[in-house]
């Protein structure tokens, strides 16, 4: 599914979540998978991600405890959306988000290729650990596997996850919003999540 994603990324420039979704509801097929993406008009929307993205904003959150904070740098086109209530609001929004949720990486691209090979291999053990693999051929075990690895993503990257304040939307949901409605390519560029006692 990976390549599949980075194919249709490079060919559209569509959000990841977006493109998964497309080609859940096309079964697996590339081609249908892009005319669904067409239709939805995300790549014209996408095009924005071609605009540079030099100003923004570096937010820090520590939550009130005092055990967990987080630094996050999001950054847009303008000086003018940097300083927009909005956008400020959004911002503050996913520190919150990822204090939360403590997710690995910003997007599924950003996932290393040795991670995912442990994590498919770890669904493996734990599948023939419990003898959920007994008699199935391996095309369901793939499916089996590539829905362990979606569940995987939506917990470590954060543009996949649901949002803790609406969870029938996801951060990429919310991030295309406000890019929209401020009508700039806005980026999560990175984050560094700090808990106490942890390395």
């Amino acid at each position: 599914m990976k390549e599949a994603i980075i194919a249709l990324r490079r060919a559209t420039a569509a959000g990841v979540s977006d493109i998964q979704q497309a080609l859940i509801e096309a079964d697996g097929d590339q081609e249908k998978a892009l005319e669904l993406l067409r239709k939805r008009g995300q790549i014209k929307a996408a095009k924005k991600l071609d605009r540079a993205t030099n100003e923004g904003l570096v937010h820090s959150y520590i939550h009130a405890n005092g055990r967990v904070g987080v630094l996050i740098e999001v950054r847009c086109e303008t000086d003018f959306v940097a300083r927009n209530d909005e956008f400020q609001s959004f911002v503050h929004d996913l520190a919150l988000q990822v204090a939360a949720t403590a997710p690995s990486y910003v997007a599924t691209l950003d996932v290393p290729e040795d991670v995912l090979i442990h994590e498919r291999n770890l669904g493996r053990e734990r599948l023939e650990t419990t003898g959920k693999l007994a008699g199935k051929n391996e095309a369901v075990i793939e499916k089996i596997l590539e829905g362990n690895l979606a569940k995987y993503y939506e917990e470590a990257v954060l543009l996949l996850q649901p949002s803790i304040k609406d969870e029938s939307v996801t951060v990429q949901d919310m991030l295309t919003a406000v890019a929209a409605k401020m009508g700039e390519n806005i980026q999560i560029k990175r984050f560094i999540r700090y808990s106490l006692g942890e390395e």
